[in-house]
């Protein structure tokens, strides 16, 4: 794998933010409530979330964590709650203002590339939003999980299994397939069961039962 420069993993961060605020420009109220890929959060839920990790440096997530008294979820919440604003309109003008941000936690730039796909596509996909990335940016992002559990684990899910795109360079792994679109194959390594009916092969069943891997 070939390691990509921050300031490219940055152009792709800032494209994907500016996709994912245009897709969501002109949503109803009823589609700011749709429940999105992340358990028990809505689409606003999610964006306000992304927002919150573009806004967040490594002392304010030090200083979260200690007031959260190291209870990381509580943390996540309480820093999302704190970007959802007055209504969807300033929820989607707040992650706006963050779409040129290098502002992180202490995680790398490759994790922000992950975290704004992932969650891209859980917003998305239940609104029927279809986003044709750019193969070189989800294969980035596969190859960061393929080999991490930072986050979310993704590198001790498809252990055992071999993944391999149709549509891009990206393949890991021996034993039992798994094909599809290079973010198919992500939004799977990272545990969402529904997108692995995007999948084919015989380790599509065994990636799907291991979804609920924390």
């Amino acid at each position: 794998m070939t390691t990509l420069p921050d300031r490219t993993v940055w152009s792709m961060i800032r494209a994907e933010r500016a996709a994912l605020a245009d897709d969501l420009e002109g949503l109803t109220a009823g589609q700011w409530a749709t429940p999105s890929l992340c358990d028990g959060l809505t689409v606003r839920e999610v964006l306000a979330h992304l927002t919150a990790g573009a806004s967040l440096n490594t002392v304010r997530w030090l200083a979260g964590v200690v007031r959260c008294r190291f209870d990381f979820d509580r943390q996540v919440a309480m820093r999302l709650a704190e970007q959802l604003g007055s209504g969807p309109a300033d929820t989607l003008d707040r992650f706006r203002s963050v779409v040129p941000s290098t502002t992180r936690p202490p995680l790398p730039a490759l994790a922000m590339l992950g975290e704004t796909v992932v969650h891209g596509e859980d917003i998305r996909r239940p609104l029927g939003i279809r986003r044709d990335h750019p193969v070189e940016t989800v294969t980035a992002v596969a190859e960061y999980y393929r080999g991490t559990d930072l986050v979310v684990v993704a590198k001790g899910r498809i252990g055992g299994l071999r993944l391999v795109a149709d549509d891009g360079p990206f393949s890991t792994g021996d034993g039992a397939l798994a094909s599809g679109r290079t973010v198919d194959l992500v939004m799977a390594m990272t545990g969402r069961a529904a997108c692995c009916d995007e999948l084919d092969g015989d380790g599509v069943g065994i990636l799907r039962g291991r979804a609920d891997l924390r």
